[in-house]
């Protein structure tokens, strides 16, 4: 059985890539003739758009044979504005076939297509084409090759003597084997490929089929073999409708096989479960297909029967793929013909971002925005969008589309608490490297928050584009780590962490300093040698950067970055001063500081404060109401401590109270208002006045009976079931204490969301038992119970609550956790047993 192979073809525009994949299909045999681009007749080009144009726009796949392999050829744009719909099919290429143009030699878009190829560490061959055309240079073309994209690119047209030394010394084991034995096997060479270490190149004219046949021979013998497991798996790459309108899910099957009328059960993008089934499996040839009933690990077919299906999304047991490193960096504002109405047309505009993830629609004020590459790519929306709706769209209010990042390490703060709801988190926020997108972590203990929150937490997090606060640009580069967090057991709702986590990350990028990015272009600007100095001066005043000439007959090339707001029409304007001899090609590099922050800025006027989707600003409670807090003053009125540890020499100052008395003092005037200090002076001589020493005050424990009774595992266990069982095991527990130690014990527990309830107060034995009232928190009744108390008596709060914890230092009371009632309960059991004993 033969091996499949799928081969992607990559080059810049017009250096032949489509004229290569049909002399590939005719030579193989697949074609009875040879299709020409300038004919309006190439097999891979089937839409209008694409004959009209002479270029390629959508990717798409043919299928040949050879002594050993069934390859299916997939062919893609070389338009730097379709630059996205290539790089969707690199994830699911078994080795790639990247064509050079002989004249033109490397360009700029041919090292955007090159790191995307080593990003993907997808296996590549070169063909350089249009070898038959003046001017093309072997020589000065593998060169260039070696330089610009790696040393591994070596002649395959050479002897194979040539060929083995060449290779031999790409790899160091490999060059000791080559110099004991003298050769280089076939093996040995498919290694090399499949790990990047070794490009193999070949020169040819696809037009004159010249060369094309020895590259089908130099694939078919080296091109790498590829194992899948036995589990299926698949990995979806595009998304396109037929003629008639099916949906079509174009994937390839990384593992097992798929069979038609098979269940496949995947997450939509709403992050919904679903299960469809295949309904049809297609082969596609260009426009025609044939409907097998099975497809094998290897093979890529169009799946019909698939509704929510989206491109790069993992089908099984495949891992999920590399987030697109191209994007977007335009945004035009859409404007509808007289009568179409904006929420009925944005639906149907909604199929072409299904099927082109980097043409994004945005709503925005009632109005439909779309972001793009460039100037290409919206000429060809506006088309589709008359062809499959019918609707003459005009596109304007052209705009750079921004990102921002931060340069500084802060912590975020939100924290949602109207009545009867709770949530409380804290964020770290880092700068992370230029590129790496956004990354997300939790570095909090399981006993300070459950991980069930800390789940739900990560999962807003990435659920939202999070906007920066210099414009509202989406924001990158940066780590979110959850650092603490805190629920309430009986008050924390669905949507309440989904609040303050949103609230936090305002609250952060308010404190950091902020960075705004803009997107670059690399370029290459050929000329006359005579206007360079034009140029260069043109390049300045962009504000880009940019290599020392490079010279070659009456020509000079500019290589550099240059902003891309700053670009605009700069092609029209070089092919006017140069009466068209001059040539400007562009490709993404990717986002970098703003060269004009301050006036950018300043120009947009955005207010971070007035973004109500976006509010920095907290919620918090107080006399049963929820109020607003700024976001400057989040910290003072915050539950929990700041995440970020500090090491701080502890002080004890009491039994169960380690703490700075700066940072007490802190605490009390954050949350009670100024402290009243009694100042005690030396005495330097005899007291002429009596002093009484009063005895000790008795011991008073109130205890938070809810709060222990979940924070207590065995108790938590039990309450899962039986909640009173709980509570009766509770009580008999602190009784028995009490008794021995001779404490004053008080229980409370939470009854204000029980409906007419008057509360209830009863002896346990020894103790006594509370229940609250309709509408009286647990929390309240034991403030109001330690204020009354406290100057008669010792007392301690028991509870992990630190909302009761804080409040009851008031009454100048101490406070204990659950870990430390626990282990006070468990010492007087064995100092109970012990005495029983003796």
């Amino acid at each position: 059985m033969k091996s499949s192979l799928i081969l992607g073809i990559l080059a810049h525009v017009d250096a032949g890539k489509t004229t290569l994949s049909e002399a590939l299909l005719y030579v193989g045999g697949a074609r009875r003739t040879l299709g020409r681009v300038d004919h309006g007749d190439a097999c891979l080009d089937t839409h209008q758009l694409e004959r009209a144009r002479g270029i390629t726009i959508f990717s798409k796949q043919a299928r040949l044979e050879t002594a050993t392999r069934e390859i299916t050829l997939v062919d893609t744009p070389g338009h730097v504005d379709f630059s996205a719909e290539a790089e969707r099919t690199l994830g699911v290429l078994d080795c790639a076939v990247l064509v050079i143009s002989g004249t033109d030699s490397v360009q700029a878009h041919t090292l955007t297509l090159w790191r995307l190829l080593e990003r993907y560490r997808v296996p590549t061959f070169l063909f350089v084409s249009k070898m038959d055309l003046a001017g093309a240079d072997r020589g000065r073309v593998l060169g260039d090759l070696q330089r610009q994209l790696s040393p591994g690119c070596v002649d395959f047209s050479a002897s194979p003597e040539e060929i083995a030394e060449n290779a031999a010394l790409l790899d160091e084991a490999l060059l000791e084997n080559y110099l004991e034995t003298g050769t280089v096997t076939p093996g040995n060479l498919r290694g090399l490929i499949a790990r990047r270490r070794l490009f193999p190149c070949c020169f040819g004219s696809g037009l004159r089929l010249d060369g094309v046949a020895d590259f089908l021979a130099v694939l078919d013998r080296f091109a790498p073999e590829q194992t899948y497991g036995e589990a299926f798996a698949a990995r979806v790459y595009k998304i396109s409708r037929d003629p008639q309108g099916s949906r079509l899910t174009w994937l390839k099957v990384t593992g097992g096989s798929l069979k038609v009328r098979s269940a496949i059960c995947y997450v939509n993008p709403k992050g919904e479960q679903k299960e469809e089934k295949a309904l049809q499996l297609r082969l596609y040839t260009a426009d025609k297909f044939t409907a097998p009933e099975e497809i094998f690990a290897g093979q890529t077919a169009a799946v019909t029967g698939l509704s929510e299906t989206f491109a790069g999304q993992a089908l099984g047991a495949e891992p999920n793929p590399l987030a697109p490193a191209l994007e977007p960096v335009m945004t035009y504002r859409v404007n509808l013909p007289q009568g179409a109405d904006p929420a009925t047309v944005m639906p149907k505009l909604r199929q072409l971002e299904e099927e082109d993830p980097q043409l994004h629609l945005l709503w925005e004020n009632g109005q439909i925005h779309v972001q793009m590459m460039g100037k290409v790519q919206l000429e060809i929306f506006r088309s589709l969008v008359s062809q499959r709706f019918g609707l003459d769209i005009q596109l304007d209010d052209r705009r750079i589309f921004y990102k921002e990042t931060i340069l500084d390490t802060v912590e975020g703060v939100g924290h949602f608490e109207p009545l009867r709801h709770y949530a409380e988190c804290h964020l770290l926020l880092e700068p992370l490297p230029r590129g790496r997108g956004m990354e997300f972590a939790t570095v909090c203990p399981t006993d300070v928050l459950d991980a069930g929150y800390q789940r739900l937490i990560l999962t807003h997090l990435e659920e939202k584009v999070h906007r920066g606060v210099l414009t509202g640009a989406p924001i990158t580069d940066m780590k979110i780590t959850l650092l603490v967090g805190k629920a309430h057991l009986k008050h924390t709702e669905g949507g309440d962490f989904r609040q303050a986590t949103y609230r936090a990350v305002r609250q952060g990028l308010m404190q950091a300093k902020s960075q705004l990015l803009e997107p670059w272009y690399d370029f290459a600007l050929t000329l006359p040698t005579e206007q360079v100095g034009r140029a260069i001066t043109d390049i300045r005043t962009m504000g880009g950067e940019f290599d020392p000439p490079e010279t070659q007959g009456g020509l000079s090339t500019l290589r550099g970055q240059v902003p891309a707001a700053e670009v605009r029409d700069y092609a029209d304007t070089v092919a006017a001063y140069t009466q068209g001899r001059g040539r400007l090609q562009l490709s993404l590099h990717g986002y970098a500081p703003c060269h004009n922050q301050q006036a950018v800025v300043e120009a947009l006027g955005y207010d971070p404060c007035a973004d109500l989707d976006n509010t920095p600003d907290s919620v918090f409670c107080a006399h049963g109401a929820g109020f607003t807090v700024k976001w400057d003053r989040v910290k003072e009125y915050m539950h929990l401590e700041s995440g970020l540890k500090q090491a701080r020499p502890p002080q004890l100052l009491s039994r169960n109270l380690a703490l700075d008395e700066k940072e007490l003092e802190k605490i009390m005037e954050r949350e009670f208002g100024p402290v009243k200090t009694i100042l005690y002076r030396p005495v330097t001589q005899p007291a002429t006045e009596e002093v009484t020493i009063r005895p000790p005050k008795d011991r008073y424990i109130i205890v938070d009976g809810y709060n222990i009774i979940f924070a207590w595992e065995d108790l938590a266990r039990t309450a899962k079931s039986d909640l009173d069982a709980a509570r009766r095991q509770l009580c008999d527990a602190l009784a028995s204490y009490a008794g021995f130690t001779k404490t004053r014990l008080v229980v409370v527990f939470d009854g204000y969301k029980q409906k007419g309830n008057p509360g209830e107060k009863s002896r346990f034995h020894n103790i006594q038992v509370v229940y609250t009232r309709e509408g009286e928190t647990a929390d309240a009744y034991i403030e109001a119970l330690a204020d009354t108390i406290g100057p008669s008596f010792a007392v301690r709060v028991a509870t992990s609550d630190a909302l009761v914890q804080l409040s009851s230092f008031r009454s100048g009371v101490l406070r204990m956790s659950a870990r430390e009632l626990r282990e006070d309960v468990d010492r007087a059991r064995e100092e109970m047993k012990e005495h029983f004993l003796k």
